[in-house]
């Protein structure tokens, strides 16, 4: 009885060891995966686009954030969509009514609350759109991350 004891907990040492080590495995690989899907885009930083700016760059800012957020502060020359967070076809809608001004061959920076899935959402639907992916930025860390209040209106 006590050698069967052992065995028993021996065993369900070993399955607990192993399903730790493989929940382990698996969050290393969906990681891995983000960082992976981050590749898949083009970033701006706030200092780049700052430069961007001043030196009058002929560029697209393309603000998604919502009208509330967008009304209390924005980057100067920001296109409006209020389209965040991009996921309804009503979303979606929103971008498609910006869609004409968005041809050609002008860089579009993404400006959304945080630089994370509304930007994400709003590239993909512009590739589908067939809008290069070539031409389209995520503004790193989104709007929450903007330090230049000399370029903010509000």
């Amino acid at each position: 009885m006590k050698r069967n004891k052992k065995y028993l907990i021996s065993t369900l040492l070993m399955v607990l060891t192993l399903s730790i080590g493989l929940l382990g495995c698996t969050k290393a690989k969906t990681e891995a995966n983000k960082v992976e899907s981050k590749k898949d885009y083009n970033y701006y930083t706030a200092e780049q686009l700052k430069k961007s700016i001043e030196t009058k760059e002929d560029i697209i800012i393309l603000d998604i954030q919502v009208k509330e957020e967008y009304d209390k502060h924005h980057i100067k020359g920001a296109m409006p969509t209020y389209a965040y967070p991009v996921k309804s076809d009503e979303d979606k809608k929103k971008l498609e009514n910006v869609l004409e001004k968005l041809e050609g061959s002008k860089p579009i920076v993404i400006v959304c609350p945080k630089g994370g899935g509304g930007a994400e959402n709003t590239h993909k639907y512009l590739t589908e759109k067939k809008i290069s992916k070539d031409r389209l930025y995520i503004l790193e860390k989104g709007q929450a991350a903007w330090p230049y209040e000399e370029l903010l209106e509000k």
